[in-house]
């Protein structure tokens, strides 16, 4: 079934099934990331045991200044792809409407598209880009939070709120990295939602390909590994 056919003529079947393969490939990698079997954790799931410990070490660390700098970095970090998100979407809305660029963009692709098409394809990747923007938004919001909360922690370890504290900030702090970790996984998507100007075709191997790359990353990578050595 073409469910694109209203939006413009030109459009296939094929076209509405890699637009599905996106969708379902970008949704799916996150729910993977995130909801990973028992039996092979993925690196966003051995990372929450990291930041929980990295907040245990924290009662007992002398300075503190490592751990606010630490969390000074992480929202530098979301600062930046908050930035980058805001110009890629500003560029898209931008191009999107104005005619007399899509129907440049139109001539200069020789594979027969028109400017309704580039319109449609073009709000798909401004529409992930968006989304990526909400979740570095969110995630740079409870960086900051997570701050605060470090600073309520007590000095003295031994104060019996010391501990539940350090665990709550941590829980905010695994919070923020998985609203990084679902903004970084639109923006990769997006990019690969770029290939549609060239055909559904190239859509669906770029789809499949940054699939590939993602769960490489999180299932079998060398810095997966290193994580579940044991010292």
């Amino acid at each position: 079934m073409n469910l694109l056919a209203p939006l413009s003529p030109a459009f296939t079947a094929l076209d509405t099934f890699a637009l599905a393969l996106l969708i379902l490939c970008w949704l799916g990698t996150g729910f993977l990331a995130e909801h990973p079997p028992g039996w092979r954790p993925s690196v966003s799931h051995l990372m929450k045991d990291y930041r929980r410990r990295g907040m245990v070490e924290f009662l007992t660390r002398d300075p503190r200044i490592f751990d606010i700098s630490l969390i000074d970095s992480l929202r530098q970090g979301t600062a930046f792809f908050v930035s980058g998100s805001m110009i890629a979407i500003g560029g898209g809305v931008a191009m999107i409407g104005n005619a007399a660029t899509l129907q440049g963009l139109a001539r200069d692709l020789t594979i027969g598209l028109d400017p309704s098409q580039i319109r449609v394809k073009l709000i798909v990747v401004v529409g992930l880009m968006a989304n990526s923007l909400l979740k570095f938004m969110w995630s740079h919001r409870l960086f900051g939070y997570c701050a605060i909360m470090m600073a309520s922690v007590p000095n003295d370890h031994t104060h019996p709120e010391a501990l539940p504290r350090a665990l709550q900030t941590a829980e905010v702090n695994i919070a923020a990295a998985r609203g990084f970790n679902r903004g970084l996984n639109g923006v990769y998507f997006a990019l690969a939602a770029l290939a549609w100007l060239l055909g559904p075709e190239a859509l669906i191997a770029a789809t499949l390909f940054t699939t590939g790359v993602m769960l490489r990353r999180e299932f079998a990578s060398h810095s997966r590994q290193v994580m579940l050595e044991t010292l």
